[in-house]
């Protein structure tokens, strides 16, 4: 399951203090095409058990929703040829019923049958140098795209069918947030109340860093090549995501075009926006929400986000005063979260 880079990073930014040193355990590594890094903090922590437990908990989630390992339960889906309904895990039914509600709810621009648009405009197999596709390309992958009608989940019997042969899967846009979730679920099992689970810049904080203050992360500036940080974002008990289309494009002709691809249009967005960063009440939905509002745009995901009151930071670039300017809005559900903390 490989996880775009485009997503942009965030930064932890640390305060200051504790009388007594709790136990730190910090695990680093790689998984679903990225890097996690982890924080755990608590008295008598075991790293060794710790990562262990962690690791397998990453085997798991990477076992049922890696788009990359083809023995994994999407590309099994995704491969076959059968339109019969198939059971399918409970986590993979929960991903799929989350990635429905934010389908619906961004009005089809989330869409996990996304990938025939994705090869197409040359983010797959096709080179970003072939040609750009033609109108009747983009209808055709079209008609082959569409969650709502090609899948159809039973979440009380635990199935899911697709009405074509030929629907594919692709979750990297919502598993990696609930790879988070389930990592944060695995800590917590351990009685670990203070943690901070990472992986791609996307992630989820629970408690108080190791100086007793809230986990403060920064939301990175959408130029490449750097890391400076934008805003800094108080966070607990809440998972955050940031999607940025700056950092995967490809120019041809004169005409920049983005990795992040509207499912209603079938085409790269070419509004302004080009950083949103959501905070949502697991790491789920952030991702998800995230990919969506980056797809909708400032102008209609601001307006989606105070209609369901999801927090949300748009960074857009301000084209009258520059390569390098920037406007950033907020909803009012994030100015709430920044106000109480």
């Amino acid at each position: 399951m490989r996880i775009l880079s485009a997503l942009a990073g965030v930064f932890l930014v640390t305060g200051c203090w504790f009388d007594k040193e709790p136990d730190v355990v910090r695990l680093s590594g790689e998984t679903m095409g990225t890097t996690f890094n982890i924080v755990a903090i608590g008295e008598d922590l075991d790293q060794d058990a710790l990562a262990a437990d962690v690791q397998a908990t990453l085997d798991r989630v990477n076992g049922k929703m890696s788009n990359w390992d083809p023995n994994s339960e999407v590309s099994t889906f995704s491969a076959s040829s059968s339109t019969d309904p198939v059971q399918v895990s409970d986590e993979f039914a929960l991903v799929l019923a989350a990635a429905n509600e934010v389908h619906s709810k961004s009005g089809g621009t989330f869409d996990v049958t996304l990938g025939p648009l994705i090869e197409l405009w040359g983010f797959g197999p096709r080179k970003p140098e072939d040609p750009v596709p033609s109108d009747a390309d983009i209808q055709a992958a079209l008609d082959a795209v569409g969650q709502d009608r090609l899948l159809t989940l039973d979440s009380q019997a635990g199935t899911l069918a697709k009405s074509d042969a030929g629907v594919g899967i692709n979750l990297s846009a919502i598993a990696k947030g609930y790879g988070i979730d389930a990592v944060a679920a695995t800590l917590a099992d351990a009685g670990i109340e203070d943690y901070m689970v990472e992986i791609g810049g996307d992630l989820v904080a629970k408690g108080e860093n190791d100086k007793g203050e809230s986990w403060r992360i920064g939301v990175e500036k959408p130029e490449t090549g750097t890391q400076a940080i934008q805003l800094v974002v108080p966070l607990n008990d809440r998972g955050m995501a940031t999607s940025g289309d700056y950092k995967n494009f490809f120019v041809q002709d004169g005409i920049r075009y983005s990795h992040i691809i509207d499912a209603t249009t079938g085409r790269p967005i070419t509004h302004h926006t080009t950083s949103v960063t959501v905070l949502a009440e697991n790491a789920m939905m952030a991702d998800a929400w995230a990919t969506a509002m980056l797809a909708l745009g400032q102008e209609r995901g601001l307006d989606l986000a105070e209609q369901h009151k999801l927090a949300v930071f748009f960074i857009s670039r301000d084209v009258t005063n520059g390569e390098d300017a920037y406007i950033t809005v907020q909803s009012s559900a994030f100015k709430d979260v920044l106000d109480t903390n």
